[in-house]
């Protein structure tokens, strides 16, 4: 009769077979006990013992080639813990359910799972926040957590899983705000009954399901959802009380939302006694008022409306910009002062507004730069736009001639992974350059936006996404014409719809003054004979600047923190900051030698773009001959 194994059964039999010759094969029922023993307190696994290797004929056991490719144990009633480094250890597996059971606790580090296509930890007492570990699995199709007891925020990250079919976070108490999620083979998905708040972000993905798929979180809100944000106040001119839908992630943008007017809850007595102090209060202030503008009025006459005044260093368009609501005056005398400018559509972009327009949209300030400011643009139209400042200082050198030619030069680029350049102005001391808004953020803002310090790197087919991505914008600059990115950094790469990396603020490094003052954060982006002799940036500096670039994604460290080392010594650096084995992963060694080579001190040792997108791409082929031969199997 065969012997039964139970939870409380030692484990030093299957260790004394884990050193046989098949020392693989046993490894796998050794991990599948050890999960037994912490999981199974009921003994609901009735696991036995007829031959060394006969695990693969175990109840939810599915093997191929004498590995675990398939665990499904579910609905048993299990009703322990899922215990770290058993299941985990299971590196061939494939399929993973664990759902409709009572395990409790945390959800270990999965990560070694990196084979994994479906997990299903759902209906079970899961604690804790979202398991990171899973943002390392690339190769999901399925993931399914709902109906447990999980916290905190969901992670952006989880938008680079962009193979999945099926994803259900429903009845958890995930809070925060919802990523924009816009995987395009994405057909099942559910995050209802959370804590999530904000705006749920306009996506085609997100866009394609029902709002019952997002109930029970009161405080999302959104036009998916048919629930209005709030208002916005006007940047560009007009009412303050104009309001526009919130229509993107606004919070991971770092977007101010102007909130709606207070409600009266007071009694009627006490909202008596209030009214009449208020007004005495506006009483006195008015009077006040009154008394100081006669000063000012009799002191400065009618300086303020001179036409000199309206040509001040700050000018009309950027008071706009920056101020959050204008009268109508100062609408006509900005209108007026812009009479001398022209919006400059570029090559075959399509005319959707004008220059009046434009100023009139609500906007938002989303940073500053070596460049200049960057602002986003929402039009009457629902039309969003990102409107780029140039620093006036710093590009006053250039011509209004010299500028309208450098600007149609680079409106007739056109490339996938370059953000697409719209339209173009320049007045008196202003200039402007409007792009198509990308929503979901910056490189920047994905690698050290929200991770913490503890937290790994992007996973290494990300990285090698990304660099494919932006080798790809470069390599079309320098093919196509004679200009060149010159200020190539992880902010100014951003996420578009389907979260592909576009280039943005290309070639505009040729109107600045390479004498003006570095931005610190840029300054570890240049090239050595960039940075100290105040030359003009090349191609080749672009290089250096992508292999900088390129070791950031692979450490998450800011270049400001690369320490200069030689090539033999950078692979073991990059090791140190990613904590991954090389010994089985060499496309990461590989990785690392192209950054190594494009960083090179000389420029004549650094490749051309174009061949360093070659060879990315020669990776990228090896990784996918190697996932072919692992469909194979499952």
């Amino acid at each position: 009769m065969p012997r039964l194994i139970t939870p409380f059964f030692p484990l030093f039999f299957f260790f004394t077979l884990a050193s046989s010759t098949n020392s693989t094969l046993s490894q796998d029922a050794v991990s599948l006990l050890s999960f037994k023993q912490n999981a199974d307190q009921n003994n609901k696994l009735l696991y036995t013992i007829n031959e060394p290797y006969d695990y693969c004929e175990w109840q939810g056991v599915k093997c191929a080639q004498g590995r675990v490719v398939r665990y499904v144990v579910q609905s048993l009633n299990l009703t322990g813990f899922f215990s770290p480094n058993t299941l985990t250890r299971l590196d061939q597996l494939r399929v993973m359910s664990l759902r409709n059971n009572s395990l409790s606790g945390p959800i270990p580090d999965l990560s070694p799972l990196t084979n994994l296509k479906s997990l299903f930890l759902d209906r079970n007492n899961f604690s804790g926040s979202f398991p990171p570990s899973i943002l390392f699995l690339h190769r999901l199709i399925t993931l399914s957590l709902s109906h447990n007891n999980l916290t905190g925020s969901l992670p952006v990250q989880l938008t680079l899983l962009d193979r999945l079919i099926i994803l259900r976070l429903d009845s958890n108490s995930f809070t925060g705000s919802l990523p924009s999620f816009n995987q395009t083979d994405l057909k099942v998905f559910n995050i209802s009954a959370n804590n999530l708040t904000g705006p749920v972000p306009v996506t085609k993905t997100l866009s394609r399901f029902k709002p019952a798929l997002f109930s029970d979180n009161p405080g999302l809100c959104g036009e998916i959802i048919h629930k209005q944000c709030g208002h916005r106040s006007r940047f560009f001119g007009g009412s303050s009380n104009a309001t526009a839908p919130l229509s993107q992630s606004e919070e991971s943008q770092g977007i101010v939302v102007v909130p709606s007017s207070k409600r009266n809850k007071n009694h009627k007595k006490t909202g008596l006694v209030i009214g009449f102090i208020v007004a005495g209060f506006i009483f006195l202030a008015v009077s006040t008022i009154i008394v100081i503008a006669l000063v000012k009025k009799q002191n400065t006459g009618e300086k303020s409306e001179s036409p000199e005044n309206l040509q001040s260093s700050t000018s009309p368009a950027m008071e706009v910009l920056e101020v959050r609501t204008e009268n109508d005056t100062k609408v006509k005398k900005m209108e007026e002062a812009h009479k001398s400018g022209k919006l400059v559509f570029c090559c075959g972009e399509v005319q959707e507004y004008t220059l009046e327009q434009l100023m009139r949209a609500s906007a938002e300030l989303l940073g500053r730069g070596n460049v200049g400011a960057t602002y986003k643009a929402v039009m009457d139209s629902r039309l969003i736009l990102t409107v780029k400042r140039l620093d006036a200082e710093k590009t006053g050198g250039t011509s209004g001639e010299d500028f309208q030619k450098h600007m149609e030069m680079v409106g007739r680029l056109c490339h996938p992974n370059l953000v697409p350049l719209k339209a173009f102005f320049q007045a008196k001391g202003e200039r402007l350059v409007i792009y198509e808004y990308q929503p979901n953020g910056s490189l920047f803002n994905l690698v050290h936006g929200s991770r913490s310090a503890r937290a790994k790197p992007l996973h290494w087919t990300s990285c090698l996404k990304i660099a494919e991505d932006v080798a790809h914008g470069l390599a079309y600059i320098h093919q196509v014409s004679s200009l060149v990115h010159g200020n190539l950094k992880s902010s100014n790469v951003l996420l578009g719809e389907d979260f592909e990396a576009c280039v943005t603020d290309y070639c505009l490094a040729f109107l600045t003054d390479s004498s003006s003052t570095e931005d610190p954060d840029s300054a570890a982006y240049k090239a050595p004979e960039v940075r100290k002799s105040n030359r003009r940036a090349t191609s080749k500096s672009d290089v250096y600047a992508f292999g900088v670039l390129l070791l950031e994604l692979l450490t998450g460290k800011h270049p400001s923190k690369h320490p200069f080392l030689a090539p033999a010594d950078l692979q073991d650096w990059v090791r140190a900051m990613r904590d991954d084995d090389f010994s089985e992963d060499n496309r990461l060694e590989m990785l690392t030698e192209v950054a190594s080579i494009c960083s090179a001190t000389s420029p004549e040792q650094r490749p051309a773009m174009w061949q360093v997108l070659k060879m990315i791409q020669g990776i990228k082929d090896s990784v996918s001959m190697e996932e072919t031969e692992l469909t194979g199997l499952s």
